[in-house]
């Protein structure tokens, strides 16, 4: 097994529960590990046989575009993708980050973590 990651994808997002978040959006962050066979990629060195880190990005991205009250919503919906359209990948590994929440302090960023197996 291997590891993939990609960090610090950052996105303006319009995540949250509030009315004005919906309105005026927030930058977000989101760090992806997942776990894979990367032998056979390693000997023939073709894209066709690993995961495509260019397709996981399309898909974080796209799901960060679709508004969801939490941030737990979102996570989950990405992971499922993710799941659904590359079946060589067995764990994935998610955090989504708010940064600079309206949360009445001075708070760099919140954060979630999720982690799931395939089934």
């Amino acid at each position: 097994m291997g590891t993939i990651k990609l960090q610090n994808i950052r996105t303006f997002s319009f995540h949250g529960c509030l009315e004005e978040e919906a309105k005026i959006g927030s930058d977000y962050r989101v760090d992806l590990e997942i776990k894979t066979d990367l032998r056979k990629s390693s000997l023939t060195d073709e894209l066709k046989d690993t995961v495509d880190y260019v397709l996981l990005n399309k898909i974080i991205v796209e799901e960060m575009a679709i508004r969801s009250k939490l941030l737990e919503h979102v996570g989950h919906r990405i992971i499922v993708r993710i799941f659904s359209e590359i079946p060589e990948i067995s764990r994935i590994l998610l955090a989504v980050s708010k940064l600079n929440p309206p949360i009445g302090g001075d708070v760099e960023a919140v954060t979630i973590e999720m982690e799931e197996y395939r089934s």
